[in-house]
Order: structure tokens, then sequence, then C-alpha cells
């Protein structure tokens, strides 16, 4: 499974239970049992299972700040019951909420739910599709109309560069600032037969030409 999970929880009680549970299920486990250790063990963690009251109080307080060093989801566990408690937790960043006394077998769902969700957004965060086409940027692969299409590296650049900021016209001179730098082309008409390479390859590809301008991808 290879996922691994911080558990926040002041109890240690409740936490070493947790911790047993989670490992038996294959999850590597990272604990802090107070907000001042949370920090240092936060990049390393999949998703976090977030106690709401520490010893340095609410960790609402702190979990913005814990977010922007990784955004993983986040479940908060708490005594605190009311709709007005869940609303300020799940506004704060939280994935899910869970009252206290829980079920693990619901805690360890709620866990599997959010691990396959986050995979999924993260894939999604890795695609992006303008018209037919479909650009993997993990594996560097283009599918157009349901084909897979081989790109120099070049034309994949240039290809991402454009379907990126789809609708936006760039002359030929920013292309080749942003794709290739002056250092390494210093004309123009290399942007035109690298277009052209893509037409040909992309049958269709919405690439328009602005005479006297530049190229703009159709959004």
């Amino acid at each position: 499974m290879n996922q691994t999970l911080l558990l926040v929880e002041d109890d240690r009680n409740l936490a070493d239970g947790l911790l047993e549970s989670l490992k038996q299920s294959g999850y590597t486990c990272l604990y802090a049992d107070c907000a001042n250790k949370v920090a240092d063990l936060w990049p390393d963690a999949d998703l976090v299972v977030l106690d709401r009251q520490l010893p340095e109080g609410d960790s609402l307080d702190f979990l913005s700040g814990w977010l922007s060093i990784k955004h993983v989801p986040v479940i908060l566990l708490t005594a605190m019951v009311s709709v007005t408690d869940k609303v300020i937790g799940l506004d704060s960043g939280a994935k899910d909420y869970l009252t206290k006394p829980f079920a693990e077998e619901e805690l360890l769902a709620r866990i599997r739910l959010h691990l396959r969700n986050g995979k999924d957004d993260h894939l999604a965060a890795n695609i992006i599709t303008v018209g037919q086409i479909s650009i993997n940027m993990e594996s560097r692969e283009v599918n157009h109309g349901g084909d897979t299409v081989t790109l120099t590296r070049t034309e994949f650049e240039l290809l991402v560069f454009l379907a990126k900021n789809a609708g936006r016209v760039f002359t030929r001179d920013e292309l080749l600032d942003q794709v290739w730098g002056y250092n390494h082309y210093p004309t123009t008409r290399t942007v035109d037969t690298h277009i052209l390479q893509l037409r040909q390859k992309l049958i269709g590809i919405e690439i328009e030409t602005l005479r006297g301008v530049g190229y703009r991808m159709k959004s």
C-alpha cells in the first residue's frame, strides 16, 4: 500500500489503539501527541487524522499553516458535535469530520475514501485536455481522438505551453523565449516549423495563425 498516515492525538490510550489498527491495515504510521511536533512530520504524510483539541489549543488554529506545507486530506476527530463546529472544521480545510466516540471501521473506511479521492485528484491535476487532445504530464503521453501520438521533446513542450494558455495569443518571439530560450534558437522560423509539425501529427488541432502577430490555441 505504501501510504503514510499521520495521527495527531493527545489521548495516548486512544492513539495506541488507532495506531495498531492502522498498521494492521497496511499503513505506515507517524504519531504526534501535540501541535509542536506536527510540522516536522506533516511533509511525509499522505493523510492526517487530527484531534481537534490539543494541549496547545484548537488544532484548527494551526491547520492552514500545516496545509501550506503540503496539501493532504485531513480527517478531524472531536467530541464537539454541533453543526456549527462541523462547519467550522470543514471550512478550515479539513476533508472530513468524525465525532467521538467512533467505530474504527468507519474511520478506516473514510481513510480509504479520501486516499482514493486524493489519488484521483492528483491524476486529474496532471492531465491537460483541450478539444480532442489529452496530455498526460507525468507519462508525457499525448492522446488525440483516442490514439497515442508520438512527439519530440520540443513538440511536446510547445503543445503543453499552448494548451496551458489556450485562448491567449503569443508572438513567435514569446514562444521562442518560453519554450526554447533565445540562446538556443535565434530565429523565429523554427516556431513555424514546429507548429506545422504539430498540425501534421495532430490532424485538426486548433492552433490559429494570426497574421503579423503569432499563434493561439483555441480554448
